[in-house]
């Protein structure tokens, strides 16, 4: 480069020193950046991402769903509560006294049953202690009272002309008295058709004369048939030996 001596040239070669000097300065600067920079892509400002990173959205919290808003109590209808508890407790005071009717009936009828039954057995206890049993003072009486409460065949028997006296005339013969005491008795069967009732007895005679002295007594056993009328009436039907024959 050629200084200018002159005016001109003294400005101009300053001027090229001027341009010189800062075109060194600005290579020398670029040569100490290079130098002084680390290995490794360029520093990136803090808060950006780099390049090639990739940034993940942050995770999106959803808040916990809210429960249902809880239904206002339903307001019980009082009115019908309280006719169908009302209605309720009629049909169990209703069931409650049918079973008790029930019951009550069950238990008429059985104790109605076992009187009856009842009945023919001392029906026929009678029958056998109004046969056996008589005294020379009231031997009319007793034959009497047999012969009332007897019906059907044996009633036929007894009514047989002759038979009430000569039944009297054998007793007075005896010039005895005579007792006759049920040890038994026992319910066979009852015919409800019929209206019959087998009933077995066991009685012991016992026969005392004239003197005051007592026989041997006697067992015997028998089958009263005992009859019910339409009216509830018991007589004495038939006797008959255990082993057969009237």
């Amino acid at each position: 480069m050629v200084e200018r001596s002159s005016e001109d040239g003294t400005e101009e070669g300053t001027e090229e020193g001027t341009e010189a000097s800062t075109t060194e300065t600005a290579e020398e600067r670029r040569t100490r950046r290079r130098a002084s920079r680390p290995a490794g892509p360029a520093a990136v400002p803090i808060g950006e991402p780099g390049p090639g990173v990739v940034q993940l959205a942050a995770p999106v919290t959803r808040p916990a769903p809210l429960p249902p808003p809880a239904l206002p109590p339903r307001q019980p209808n009082r009115a019908l509560v309280a006719l169908v508890s009302g209605a309720a407790a009629l049909i169990a005071a209703a069931v409650l006294v049918a079973v008790v009717a029930v019951l009550l009936i069950q238990h008429r009828d059985a104790e109605a049953a076992q009187a009856r039954e009842q009945r023919f057995v001392d029906t026929a206890e009678q029958t056998v202690v109004n046969m056996f049993s008589y005294d020379q003072n009231t031997i009319d009486e007793s034959v009497d009272r047999f012969v009332d409460g007897t019906s059907g065949p044996l009633r036929d028997m007894m009514s047989q002309e002759g038979n009430v006296d000569n039944l009297k005339a054998i007793f007075r013969d005896t010039n005895a008295t005579s007792e006759a005491v049920v040890s038994g008795a026992a319910l066979e069967k009852v015919d409800e058709i019929g209206g019959n009732a087998a009933v077995l007895v066991s009685v012991r005679v016992t026969v005392t004369d004239i003197d005051g002295v007592n026989k041997p007594s006697q067992p015997y056993r028998m089958r009263v048939i005992v009859h019910e009328d339409d009216n509830g009436h018991m007589t004495g039907y038939d006797l008959k030996y255990p082993e057969g024959g009237n």
